[in-house]
């Protein structure tokens, strides 16, 4: 299975993940809700819970959004170059979101070793939530981007008869 196959089931799988995620909190923020106003006795640690999921579902859903170029981009003045320079452009582009995403991953790679190795928690009073999976998920995430990224620019460059649509790895030849 090649790298870019790869990057797609995987994408596609915490995209989904992410999205069951973000659904199932919505019934912790309506029970929240429905506690707090008609029992006026809410839910502990939803507020912390919360905090820590919106993280870890962005981050799960960042290599999907590059991979179906979702991820919000200007290319106003790109569109009035020829073909060839624009792709070489995006390219560039996309070389930059890796190294953005790269320096996220040096920038908080001691953090996240020390939330685990130390333990760490977020919130103070009825639940305290562990610090290091919306840590690790900022790290697995952005590593995921990244390779995204790359996978972006060598299509642009390399292949671009496969620009139109995801790659599709059943494709012959792969």
């Amino acid at each position: 299975m090649s790298l870019i196959a790869l990057s797609d089931k995987l994408s596609k799988f915490l995209m989904v993940a992410a999205a069951a995620w973000a659904f199932g909190l919505t019934f912790l923020i309506l029970a929240d809700i429905i506690g707090r106003n008609l029992f006026d006795s809410p839910l502990q640690g939803t507020p912390e819970i919360v905090t820590a999921s919106i993280v870890i579902i962005v981050f799960l859903q960042a290599g999907y959004a590059i991979r179906s170029r979702s991820m919000l981009k200007a290319d106003f003045l790109v569109t009035h170059f020829p073909q060839s320079v624009q792709r070489i452009l995006l390219a560039f582009g996309y070389l930059l979101g890796a190294g953005f995403f790269l320096m996220i991953i040096t920038g908080g790679w001691e953090e996240s070793i020390l939330s685990w190795v130390e333990n760490e928690f977020e919130g103070e009073g009825a639940l305290r939530v562990p610090a290091w999976p919306a840590r690790w998920t900022v790290m697995f995430g952005s590593a995921l981007a990244m390779i995204n990224y790359c996978v972006m620019a060598y299509i642009d460059l390399v292949k671009p008869e496969l620009l139109d649509s995801e790659v599709d790895p059943n494709a012959p030849g792969r």
